[in-house]
């Protein structure tokens, strides 16, 4: 198990995993069409966004949660 501090980097990595997995692949299929080696295509797409999504959300996020809070109203 990993330990609970490391929690807020590994929902980091996850979620920017997850995220630029989905984006790449609409945007891959938009942009050439679902052709031959597109899952080749869509990987080098998604790996290439994930290394810049990753280190993005790990700065994007706590930005965000502050945002949120400034927005809603307190219980």
């Amino acid at each position: 198990m990993i330990p609970a501090k490391f929690a807020p980097v590994l929902f980091g990595l996850i979620l920017s995993g997850l995220m630029s997995l989905v984006v790449s692949g609409i945007s891959t299929a938009a942009n050439v069409g679902l052709v031959a080696g597109f899952p080749a295509l869509w990987v080098r797409a998604w790996l290439t966004a994930w290394l810049f999504a990753f280190p993005i959300v790990l700065v994007a996020a706590p930005l965000a949660r502050r945002l949120v809070q400034r927005l809603v109203a307190a219980d």
